[in-house]
């Protein structure tokens, strides 16, 4: 039976030069702990794998975290899924967009599905023209500006949330996926 491919979104790594890891040392590193089919997608912690050790993808999470950890000295928040659970998530956009405004579109994965009550306490939150709406462990966002300017981060929804985030754009996602196929 053929193992299921996991998606791994490491947040904050090689930004600005700082928490630096090159892809190559870290597929090796992932290689030489039971993970195998291992491949990256640009230096931003964008990984597809295969584990035959274990299922959870909570507990491969923390020890890739671990890995990391342990490796390179800092702490890196890591999400990770399976290709499938991605694959409904994108086919499940709420802001469908014409390809050229794509660039608009980003997707928040969040570590597990918040509690119902915390969604329902930012449900109407003003984030300027900025849109988002909670799924599952999805935050679909649509930025009318840049994303970097927008209210709608990370930071604000492991605040508001209570668990682990990362986004990425649109056109990743889209990349993460064809990669998986």
């Amino acid at each position: 039976m053929k193992n299921k491919t996991l998606i791994v979104l490491l947040r904050g790594i090689n930004v600005g030069g700082k928490r630096k890891i090159l892809m190559g040392d870290l597929r090796m590193l992932l290689a030489k702990n039971g993970y195998s089919e291992i491949r990256t997608y640009i230096q931003s912690g964008n990984i597809l794998l295969e584990s035959d050790q274990e299922k959870d993808t909570e507990k491969i999470g923390v020890h890739i975290q671990q890995l990391i950890e342990k490796t390179y000295g800092f702490t890196v928040p890591t999400v990770v899924l399976p290709l499938e659970k991605l694959k409904k998530a994108y086919a499940n956009n709420p802001f469908p967009a014409p390809e050229s405004d794509k660039i608009s579109l980003h997707l928040t994965i969040l570590q597990a599905s918040p509690k119902p009550a915390l969604v329902k306490a930012i449900a109407d939150f003003d984030a300027g023209a900025d849109r988002f709406l909670i799924k599952d462990q999805f935050v679909y966002l649509r930025c009318e500006g840049k994303y970097h300017k927008s209210k709608l981060t990370n930071t604000f929804f492991e605040k508001k949330l209570e668990v682990s985030a990362t986004t990425r754009n649109w056109r990743t996602v889209g990349k993460l996926l064809e990669m998986g196929n």
